[in-house]
């Protein structure tokens, strides 16, 4: 059986960086969003990374952590991680974990 991938595009500009996100966040994409989004802030970070999670089909628990994980390195690179376009199946989980509070999440 095919698991689905997670397809990650970036837009950068001198104000944001756009990250579009595809298919699911779990255990098995964890690391490569990680690295996408965590290399930004490494060097030169933008004021604003943006998630795009409109095709976003699913999120773990180990996803949960991750977007939790790089809210909190976007902070400590004096940057801002914003979720936006987040499904409904993921506000309830969100909700549910206590975790909303913890990212920042804002209509397009």
């Amino acid at each position: 059986m095919d698991r689905p991938d997670l397809n990650i595009g970036v837009a950068r500009t001198p104000a944001e960086a756009v990250v579009t996100l595809a298919g699911e966040i779990d255990m098995s994409t964890v690391q490569r969003l990680s690295k996408v989004v965590g290399d930004m802030f490494a060097s030169e970070p933008p004021p604003r990374v943006v998630l795009d999670m409109t095709e976003v089909t699913f999120c773990d628990s180990q996803g949960l952590g991750t977007l939790v994980v790089l809210s909190r390195k976007a902070s400590m690179a004096q940057s801002a991680l914003i979720l936006v376009n987040v499904g409904d199946f993921l506000l309830r989980v969100l909700d549910i974990t206590g975790l909303r509070g913890a990212l920042s999440i804002r209509e397009a």
